[in-house]
């Protein structure tokens, strides 16, 4: 009977001590897919960050002259600026890694950064091409239409503001992923420090926000 109960808590203690293993195994795997998935993120940042960059200047160039609303005259709407901005924001690239579908099986912090990215995408350019589209409408449409456009296109403005607010929040959110899963100990030469810096410049407050801040409301 003793022999009995001893062998069976070595049987138990076997049991444990597997399970254990088990989990210690199963933690890391999940830590390395989650370098992983942020090392796929921060590469595909860093292939889009040239038309961000240009997006984001055309932006700056068009956004004073739609922060405060658009003019009564709509002959005082200069168009240019505008056009450059939508532009360009269509232009933004949508890396594999960044694709909604692609995304869903991210993990990590490298799952948000990329739902980040897709906002900024979508917010910039749709905010840009319905602003367009309702300065275009305000100059040639009936007074009907005109006057919808005018009552609404303050969402669009909004959008946009809204849109660069969150491309200046990847930059601090590739910071905290970085040291989160193990810092420069953990990701070696695959993303350097040199890298990480640049991409936390490019994509951070200083250098992505709109100023002035967004002062039109709807129906105004």
């Amino acid at each position: 009977m003793v022999r009995c109960a001893a062998l069976l808590l070595l049987s138990c203690a076997a049991l444990v001590a597997t399970g254990c293993g088990r989990g210690e195994n199963s933690s890391s795997a999940e830590l390395r897919l989650e370098r992983e998935d942020l090392l796929a993120v921060a590469h595909a940042l860093q292939h889009a960050q040239g038309p961000v960059e240009r997006e984001v200047a055309a932006a700056k160039a068009a956004w004073p002259l739609v922060a405060h609303g658009l003019p009564a005259d709509p002959a005082a709407i200069q168009r240019a600026p505008i056009l450059a901005a939508t532009a360009s924001a269509a232009k933004i690239p949508m890396p594999g890694p960044l694709q909604e579908a692609q995304a869903r099986m991210l993990t990590g912090p490298g799952s948000s950064i990329a739902g980040l990215f897709r906002t900024y995408v979508g917010l910039a350019a749709h905010g840009w091409q319905i602003i367009d589209t309702s300065i275009e409408v305000i100059e040639h449409g009936s007074p009907a239409a005109a006057r919808f456009a005018r009552a609404n296109v303050a969402l669009y403005i909004e959008s946009v503001y809204d849109a660069h607010f969150t491309l200046a929040q990847i930059g601090k959110k590739v910071l905290d992923g970085y040291s989160k899963l193990g810092a420069g100990k953990a990701f070696g030469t695959a993303l350097t420090a040199d890298e990480l810096e640049a991409l936390a410049h490019g994509y951070s407050e200083v250098t992505d926000r709109l100023h002035p801040h967004v002062a039109v409301r709807l129906g105004s």
